[in-house]
């Protein structure tokens, strides 16, 4: 199966239509480099992206 990024949260996911972090339906394969996520209160990184749950996120999502 194809990882998707979220293009609303950039949470991403495997064999999904919809994201399972925010609900949206606009998934796209074409991102590149991720950041893991384990503790999204005590990250300073998850703070600058905008990562409220555990879990993989896409640094870059291409148009």
């Amino acid at each position: 199966m194809v990882e998707k990024a979220c293009k609303a949260c950039r949470f991403v996911s495997e064999g999904s239509e919809k994201c399972p972090n925010c609900s949206s339906d606009q998934l796209t394969e074409k991102w590149s480099n991720y950041v893991y996520v384990e503790d999204p209160a005590n990250s300073e990184i998850a703070k600058n992206i905008g990562a409220k749950a555990p879990g993989k996120y896409a640094l870059n999502i291409k148009s």
